[in-house]
């Protein structure tokens, strides 16, 4: 995979401070363009197996927003991943204080998320996102520690968290609070992956660069 950077833009509201690239994606900022095709992700049956149900117009909307004020408030939250090929929209993939307290996990906790659209899935785009992001995890918002959560029977993100090298930890297994309790997917686990340089300070690449930023409507 090509060297991943960060592109950071000075002055500018903080969601629009980062940009990740990797050999196919462009992980950016949000645009107004992108809701559309992020509800119609979220509407997807197939795509949203694992969760509650599938998301209405609203909720969606709702989503976005929430990750909006995550990046006022934290400073990272989920970027959009963008083809870089074809500039199709292909998902989400980020960062995000987890929204709900796991037993005996230490809190907060930050996890590592990605939802893609069906037609992306199975490329190997969601280890390639994630690693990205682990990368501006540990390097650059200098975290100790990253975990990542799915339904236990969800093994193609297992998958993906092993791959990117993250500790199966079976012991905080937990029902999914905002899961109802019978539900056949509340039973999710927790992978851990720490930073094998903690507590140094943020290193930035050298071919770090900046970027205007075109919001498309």
């Amino acid at each position: 995979m090509n060297p991943v950077w960060v592109e950071r833009f000075e002055g500018r509201r903080p969601q629009a401070m980062l940009q990740l690239t990797t050999e196919r994606l462009l992980l950016r900022p949000w645009q107004k363009r992108d809701r559309d095709p992020f509800a119609a992700m979220n509407a997807d049956r197939q795509v949203m197996e694992f969760f509650v149900g599938s998301m209405t117009r609203r909720q969606s909307d709702d989503a976005v927003d929430r990750y909006l004020a995550a990046f006022e408030q934290d400073g990272f939250s989920f970027l959009v991943a963008e083809l870089r090929e074809t500039g199709a929209f292909a998902g989400v993939i980020g960062l995000q204080v987890m929204r709900d307290v796991v037993p005996n996990l230490q809190q907060p906790a930050v996890e590592v998320g990605w939802r893609l659209a069906l037609e992306h899935q199975g490329k190997g785009l969601a280890t390639e996102g994630g690693k990205a992001i682990i990368n501006l995890a540990f390097n650059h918002f200098f975290l100790d520690e990253v975990v990542a959560i799915t339904a236990v029977a969800n093994t193609a993100s297992r998958h993906v968290m092993e791959k990117l090298g993250m500790k199966h930890r079976a012991e905080l297994d937990f029902d999914h609070p905002r899961m109802p309790i019978n539900h056949l997917y509340a039973r999710h686990t927790l992978y851990e992956l720490c930073n094998p340089k903690p507590h140094q300070p943020p290193v930035m690449p050298i071919h770090a660069r900046e970027v205007p930023i075109k919001e498309t409507r």
